[in-house]
């Protein structure tokens, strides 16, 4: 015990010293998780809108005074013609393009109904749906008040009877994007942190020959191992309190389930990460081979874990290989903790699995390890 309680202190002291290391443990969480969630959104405002009016009545104006009353559409311009329309498209200047046809208030009054032109630019798939819903909610609120204003009360008398909704948020009442992204960038500070420096520490000790003089010494390799990990697998507990204190002082992030809870998964979850660490490490001789290695492997579980894209939407296979990424499941049990007040035995299995995951590549670090001259 006393020999992996001197190898953890000199592994602080080798941390501490280290001046690349630092900016790495205390600069880059904090710009990861401030700066991030806040630009990794989904929400899309400050929509380009331009309108092509040909009737010019009191009811078209109506119409585009609505896009402009709406927080999401910053009006541009009168487009005179679709030709002036789709040449601004094309040159990225507008977004959306609103076309009223001729007539538009007199076939209303007359024939009780009227098509309008709605030209979306797509290359974006998933910001064009989403402005697509922006414009056909601010249509349907404008056609019941036409109903209203211009058909006489005859005409109403046959309309049929509207059926309102009335939404109920759950977990998140007022749609605030940052409750849904800052659990998650809080995964991605604690893992990716954590992964870097357990990845790069052994190399570090490979590239200035310090490790083939701890490899003739008595220490075990068991000691070894133990006494390397263990400040990092502190250094990401400490990561994880420094990023719910942001979580919630500076977005107000409900914490709604058990704080032992978060840390008890997170303990179990890092041991997968240190885990990982070492077996690249065992596998690299320089801190930029570990680098790369670690990077690459971080992207794909990043894109596949279900934090910027719902599982549900990927390919079949792609939900199958799912089944085998840690960080899903950290960033299920993040998000049902803190925003559904989840308790043990609803995150039990994702417990489960990153138990089994933290003993299989653990034991394959272990494995991988030789400790030899």
């Amino acid at each position: 015990m006393k020999t992996i309680l001197y190898i953890i202190q000199k592994e602080f002291k080798q941390t501490f010293r280290n001046k690349g290391m630092l900016p790495i443990i205390f600069v880059l969480p904090l710009l990861q998780l401030i700066i991030l969630s806040n630009a990794a959104t989904f929400e899309v405002d400050n929509i380009k809108f331009g309108y092509i009016d040909n009737d010019h009545t009191s009811t078209s104006r109506a119409l585009i005074e609505q896009f402009n009353a709406s927080t999401y559409f910053n009006i541009l311009t009168d487009f005179r013609s679709k030709t002036l329309a789709s040449a601004a498209m094309l040159k990225g200047d507008v977004n959306v393009v609103l076309e009223i046809p001729n007539y538009f208030e007199r076939d209303l009054q007359k024939e009780k109904h009227q098509s309008l032109s709605i030209t979306i630019n797509a290359i974006d798939g998933a910001a064009a749906g989403v402005e697509n819903v922006y414009v056909s909610q601010i249509i349907q609120r404008f056609n019941k008040q036409v109903k209203v204003n211009i058909f006489q009360a005859s005409d109403l008398q046959v309309q049929p009877i509207s059926i309102e909704t009335i939404p109920l948020f759950w977990y998140n009442k007022t749609l605030n994007y940052k409750t849904f992204m800052v659990p998650g960038i809080l995964v991605l500070l604690v893992t990716m942190i954590t992964l870097f420096l357990s990845g790069m520490n052994i190399v570090r000790e490979k590239e200035i020959g310090t490790l083939e003089q701890i490899n003739v010494t008595p220490i075990k390799k068991s000691q070894f191992i133990i006494g390397k990990l263990f400040p990092f697998w502190v250094i990401g507990l400490g990561l994880l309190t420094v990023g719910l204190i942001i979580a919630k002082f500076i977005f107000n992030v409900p914490m709604l389930g058990s704080l032992p809870l978060m840390y008890l998964y997170t303990s179990i979850y890092i041991l997968v990460v240190l885990g990982i660490g070492l077996f690249i490490s065992n596998f690299t001789d320089t801190q930029q081979q570990a680098m790369f290695i670690a990077w690459f492997f971080t992207v794909i579980f990043i894109l596949m874990s279900g934090l910027f894209t719902p599982i549900e939407s990927m390919p079949k296979w792609a939900q199958i290989i799912t089944e085998f990424n840690p960080i899903k499941y950290f960033v299920e049990v993040m998000r049902m903790v803190m925003l559904k007040g989840s308790g043990f035995t609803d995150i039990l299995p994702q417990l489960l699995k990153t138990l089994l995951y933290a003993l299989t590549m653990n034991g394959l670090a272990v494995w991988s390890y030789k400790k030899t001259n």
